[in-house]
């Protein structure tokens, strides 16, 4: 598993992550549970790597 989401791009994502949660105090009712969404963009910007770039071939990291 190497590395291919970039500085960026995590920060893009940590960001996308909060605002999926944040939504969990906003919805009402069953749609409270789309925040849950936002586990997706947390996991892959902490982990610094993406199954669908590694599909498709995209790297937003720099090479080493």
């Amino acid at each position: 598993m190497n590395a291919n989401v970039g500085s960026l791009d995590k920060i893009i994502r940590l960001i996308l992550a909060a605002v999926f949660f944040s939504l969990f105090f906003v919805l009402q009712g069953d749609l409270k549970w789309i925040a849950l969404i936002g586990i997706v963009p947390l996991v892959t910007a902490l982990a610094g790597w993406c199954p669908l770039y590694s599909i498709f071939g995209i790297k937003t990291c720099k090479m080493r």
